[in-house]
């Protein structure tokens, strides 16, 4: 047999993930690939105003929601049969193709509806396979206690890209027009590459807790058989059942109240657009805050309970921001529910991560994504009538009962009741477990293979 060093050490003794440089490398690449999404999608809606009027922006923009939105369970199925680095990798470097072409394109000639439909169209199917593929990395690059950690950063990195993207594509579209504006899309893409190429990963192994009993290990099929078998066991499983339909029912409820029930709300109220920042600023500001401190902590006890918790306290924070008459508390209530929602999002998320089986994490984090980007835009036009009709008060006291039951499907499950999150092991205690003999390793003798 050969003898071979591991290429990560042992997940149980990874460092904190906040000074793990095989993370921090993941960390700054999907950076770069977010501020890139923020710059393409600002590029993509002046574009299309300056060779359009207002209807084909939005038939431009929404484009590619379908696609995303039909391929993201294909996604997930893909990011499970391959190595979730080089799906992230082959999708990031066709983005990178497909936004300097434009770029070129369009530095010679000016921009046509066809093409921005088509971009978006194109753009959006390979979202649909770079999404669940960054949801099932992290795990194979750092140990389960600092997933919590991670998802915090993660949570950090996605409120920069937000902060920072629409800016420099503004910047950029000022300077150079949309072409510039494209290529800078692209040049954020290409730099993510080398940086994703040194993220070095490790096999998982096969969590202990919650899984359903008598699941025979899964076999390799077609994709369709594939993707039922990912949909069964993701029913069928005791914990992450509960909590992806607690996230459907919670993105159903508050997405639509906070995106479009906001804007409608400020101009029922009169606080203008003034008013409008502040309010997204603050919720803004609770979530980054909520990010912080799981990046910092690490680890928050009785994780279940605590995420069903802040979940019910984020619905009622929601429903109330309709019942207050001044801007001010609209715009505090805004950043409790931000920090409240933060911190069950990432609580979800890393709860999900370490109890899904490594075979299904793809099309786990498949259909959790899908909830996001495929059911919640659902509830737009609904909320948006829903306030025409009968006012804002109403329409978000609905929205919020919604949500608080999907906090009460959370509570209702013993499972999600009793979740915890991996604790970190002892260093000691960690190299004695993964000795075959129990009496750990020489601390200069490689693996043997």
């Amino acid at each position: 047999m050969a003898l071979a060093e591991p290429p990560l050490p042992h997940r149980a003794c990874a460092p904190p993930a906040h000074r793990d440089a095989n993370v921090l490398r993941w960390l700054t690449a999907y950076t770069a690939s977010l501020i890139g999404d923020s710059v393409y999608f600002a590029a993509l809606a002046w574009s299309a105003q300056r060779s359009a009027g207002p209807t084909e922006v939005g038939l431009v923009m929404a484009a590619g929601a379908a696609p995303r939105a039909l391929l993201m369970l294909g996604g997930g199925v893909l990011a499970d049969r391959l190595d979730p680095r080089r799906v992230i990798l082959g999708s990031d470097a066709v983005r990178c193709l497909l936004i300097l072409a434009v770029a070129a394109v369009i530095a010679l000639t000016s921009p046509a509806l066809w093409l921005l439909v088509a971009v978006a169209l194109f753009f959006g199917a390979v979202d649909a396979l770079f999404v669940p593929a960054v949801g099932a990395l992290p795990p194979r690059i750092t140990s389960p206690d600092q997933l919590a950690r991670v998802t915090g950063l993660r949570s950090l990195s996605m409120r920069l890209g937000q902060i920072a993207g629409p800016p420099l594509g503004g910047l950029a579209m000022g300077l150079g027009g949309p072409a510039a504006a494209f290529a800078t899309a692209g040049l954020l893409f290409a730099f993510s590459l080398p940086l994703l190429l040194s993220v070095r990963i490790t096999p998982l192994d096969a969590p202990s807790g919650d899984a359903p009993s008598g699941t025979a290990p899964p076999r390799r099929g077609t994709a369709c058989a594939d993707l039922l078998d990912g949909l069964r066991y993701l029913r069928r499983h005791r914990l992450i059942g509960p909590l992806v339909l607690a996230g459907a029912i919670c993105e159903l409820g508050l997405t639509g109240t906070l995106n479009v029930g906001m804007v409608l709300l400020n101009a029922e109220r009169g606080w203008g657009p003034s008013g409008y920042g502040w309010i997204v600023g603050c919720f803004g500001a609770g979530a980054a805050a909520s990010a912080a401190l799981l990046a910092v902590a690490g680890r928050l006890p009785r994780a279940g309970l605590t995420m069903a918790g802040t979940l019910l306290a984020g619905s009622v924070g929601a429903a109330a921001m309709a019942l207050v008459p001044q801007l001010w508390t609209a715009a505090v209530l805004a950043a409790l529910v931000g920090l409240s929602a933060g911190v069950f999002g990432s609580l979800d998320s890393a709860l999900i991560q370490t109890a899904a089986d490594p075979a299904y994490l793809g099309r786990v984090t498949s259909v959790t994504m899908l909830t996001m980007v495929g059911i919640a835009p659902l509830s737009y036009p609904l909320v948006g009538a829903a306030i025409g009709a009968w006012g804002s008060a109403p329409a978000f006291v609905g929205c919020g009962t919604l949500s608080c039951l999907g906090a009460a499907l959370a509570l209702a499950s013993p499972a999600v009741r009793r979740a915890e999150l991996p604790r970190a092991e002892p260093p000691r205690k960690a190299a004695r477990r993964e000795s075959p003999t129990g009496r750990g390793r020489h601390p200069g003798r490689p693996v043997t293979r």
